[in-house]
């Protein structure tokens, strides 16, 4: 048993994403820590091939007893399972602590099992209130008001008394030692699985921690995460219209996510690439002309040619605004 490793969650459709991860993986794993990517049975000769080298692939089934064949609080079998096996990857003897990544993360930067560990035996807990994300009107409205009060629910199972929500989205450190006492302390006493506490609220993270926090069955070094992850296009938009590069975020974070909720229809997309829709469906035109003329001053202060800077500002808008790629390319309106 390795004292760290990495455990990706992913399928088939995620293929495209995974070969993105497991690249970034192959570059940057300068310790050469384990990885494991775990997929359904079905894909696990597809992924062999993609992760030769670099993870061990296993199939699901290995935690078969855990899974399910039937949605679970309106959410698929396949996305539970996720969760399940996110839950459950301790109990396989390989690792006494593990990161979860889902498909859609980017690693952008080298890491050590030192981002991820306080020392070789105690993980860091990482929590955050996510203020910035209540504060986005669109957030608050479409998914804030119903993530927190299922995280509450979380809080009421538990018998958590303090500061709550405290918790992080996704690319938790799990413990098998804090998972061992999750399932042996507060599960089996109700008679229940992993899927009987999903049910209630679909948040495998902070069902962890807000175990760790309760019952503390591991010292808790708290961190702030250290994985970038845009949740809405608007957040995505506003890095690409300020200029930040791939190299900015990585004095920072360790890694990114570009949540495929969003881009899936764009395909791929990196950090520094908007998806098309973000433009049209999230920024009026006069939004634009404000956001564009803050871009355009702040370009005018820097050693670039501004006419070089603002072309290129241009360029990454372009295919977003009707009439713009014709502007970029011949400085002509569009007829």
């Amino acid at each position: 048993m390795t004292s760290f490793a990495i455990l990706i969650k992913s399928h088939l459709p995620d293929r495209d994403y995974a070969a993105r991860l497991l690249d970034s993986i192959h570059r940057y794993n300068i310790e050469s820590i384990p990885v494991f990517v775990v997929v359904p049975p079905e894909d696990v000769a597809s992924f062999d091939s993609l992760a030769a080298g670099v993870a061990t692939v296993l199939s699901e089934s290995e935690l078969s007893e855990h899974l399910v064949t039937e949605p679970v609080a309106g959410f698929s079998a396949g996305y539970i399972n996720q969760e399940i096996v996110k839950l459950s990857f301790w109990e396989l003897g390989l690792a006494e602590n593990y990161l979860c990544m889902d498909s859609d993360a980017e690693f952008i930067r080298p890491f050590t099992a030192s981002d991820f560990m306080a020392d070789a035996n105690t993980p860091f807990t990482f929590l955050t209130e996510d203020a910035d994300l209540q504060v986005e009107p669109g957030y608050f409205a479409d998914t804030w008001q119903t993530r927190a009060a299922s995280l509450a629910k979380i809080r009421d199972e538990i018998g958590y008394q303090g500061l709550w929500p405290l918790t992080v989205h996704g690319h938790a450190v799990f413990s098998a030692k804090a998972l061992r006492s999750f399932r042996d302390d507060f599960l089996f006493p109700r008679g229940w699985d992993y899927a009987n506490a999903l049910a209630i609220s679909p948040y495998e993270p902070s069902w962890y921690n807000a175990w760790v926090l309760h019952a503390q069955p591991i010292e808790v070094v708290r961190r702030e995460p250290i994985v970038k992850t845009f949740h809405t296009p608007t957040q995505h938009l506003e890095y690409v219209l300020r200029g930040v590069s791939e190299e900015d975020v990585a004095r920072g974070f360790v890694a990114v996510v570009v949540n495929s909720n969003y881009s899936r229809g764009e395909g791929v997309v990196p950090l520094t690439e908007t998806p098309h829709m973000a433009l049209a469906s999230y920024v009026s035109g006069p939004e634009l002309v404000r956001a564009m003329g803050y871009r355009i001053r702040h370009l005018m202060t820097t050693g670039e040619p501004p006419s070089r800077r603002v072309r290129r500002s241009l360029g990454r808008l372009a295919l977003s605004v009707p009439g713009l790629r014709r502007f970029v390319d011949t400085g002509q309106p569009k007829a």
